[in-house]
């Protein structure tokens, strides 16, 4: 594993490019910095500046190398490069409340944008006006969507929203088709709840909207084949749909979730640590291992002399050591592929509020804990 310090503000979000030679992070500000590996450094490229409220999501699609960045003054900008220098076009959203978080689908024809305003702007480009236009999917959202994913199919959404009373997350079926007749152009799109369009999933995911306690849902995931989909709410719970089974976990809320395999996800938040989970044969969710070791600290004969210049250092009376056994020295706020992918990660990335980017050798952190079988 290796751990560099971009900067001291925390990173709100990042992404990656195609050949993860790139990342693009939010410094919890209107701005997005794209860092560029250099042997073992990251040098700053650009920085693109057209937001002026906080950036609170980022996505970069790997086959058109298009970054798409949503935030809290209700915007979103697609910004593609030319000629080395990245130009932002408009995004035509129609909310009235912050943007929180942007996914692009896997066919890069179209993204989804959840937002404040209790609904999801599903967007796809118009290539009259140069601009990406937006359809909005209101019912059955009644709070902020805080994260969303895309199936494998291109159609299925995953929204994970604030509103806990009910559902704890949805999914959405979202089809978007342009037909040119002439020179006119037709748009047509439909929302469906699952269970009455879903005809070919319906007995894997009928009854996953009731699964779980009560807490917003933070972050969503979709496995590599689609036929499973997990996600983690502040109740400190992690629930995988498949069959409808819920791990409550004794660890402080997670934040970020990510398949690494078809059995196996990994998740982190406010305990600092990314932490393995795995279905079993029988289809239960259970946790396997936290995967960063704590540190071995050296321990050494301290003088009375050297202990007082210490705490004199730190302005205090005690000798108080407020280091973390971890690498992250504050809460992961997101998990992403970096070497892999859903089938078969080898490595995956960790960005926090402590400004740091960790990528973990997941293969390897495999190999160390014992009894691990993934399937």
């Amino acid at each position: 594993m290796s751990l560099h310090q971009f900067l001291l503000e925390p990173i709100t979000c990042h992404a990656w490019n195609r050949d993860r030679t790139q990342i693009a992070i939010s410094p919890n500000n209107h701005e997005v910095h794209i860092y560029k590996k250099s042997g073992n450094q990251w040098l700053k490229t650009h920085e693109l500046k057209e937001h002026n409220g906080h950036i609170t999501g980022i996505d970069w699609a790997p086959k058109s190398d298009r970054i798409v960045t949503c935030g809290a003054d209700r915007n979103a900008y697609v910004w593609s490069q030319k000629e080395g220098v990245w130009k932002p076009t408009l995004v035509i959203l129609r909310i009235n409340r912050a943007a929180t978080f942007v996914k692009w689908s896997p066919l890069e024809n179209k993204f989804a944008v959840g937002s404040g305003a209790r609904l999801i702007s599903v967007c796809y480009f118009e290539s009259e006006n140069d601009w990406w236009v937006s359809k909005h999917i209101k019912k059955p959202i009644r709070s902020t969507i805080l994260s969303l994913d895309w199936h494998p199919n291109n159609i299925l959404l995953a929204a994970g929203s604030s509103f806990f009373s009910f559902f704890k997350c949805f999914l959405l079926s979202i089809v978007i088709s342009v037909l040119r007749l002439g020179s006119v152009f037709m748009s047509y799109f439909r929302l469906i709840q699952l269970f009455l369009e879903l005809k070919a999933h319906q007995q894997v995911f009928m009854h996953s909207y009731a699964a779980g306690g009560g807490g917003w849902v933070h972050s969503v995931s979709f496995s590599a084949s689609g036929n499973r989909l997990a996600w983690v709410s502040h109740d400190s719970t992690v629930t995988v749909v498949d069959s409808s089974k819920t791990q409550k976990t004794e660890f402080l809320p997670l934040l970020s979730v990510i398949f690494v395999s078809e059995n196996c996800l990994v998740a982190a938040g406010h305990d600092c640590c990314p932490m393995l989970f795995r279905c079993d044969d029988s289809g239960a969710l259970v946790f396997v291992s936290k995967l960063d070791l704590p540190k071995q600290s050296i321990q050494r004969n301290m003088s009375a002399m050297e202990r007082f210049r210490n705490m004199d250092k730190r302005a205090t009376t005690e000798d108080r050591n407020t280091t973390l056994d971890t690498l992250h020295q504050n809460s992961i706020t997101q998990v992403s592929i970096y070497e892999g992918d859903k089938r078969d990660c080898r490595k995956f990335c960790t960005t926090g509020i402590d400004g740091a980017m960790t990528i973990w050798d997941f293969k390897s952190l495999e190999a160390s804990i014992q009894g691990l079988r993934i399937m």
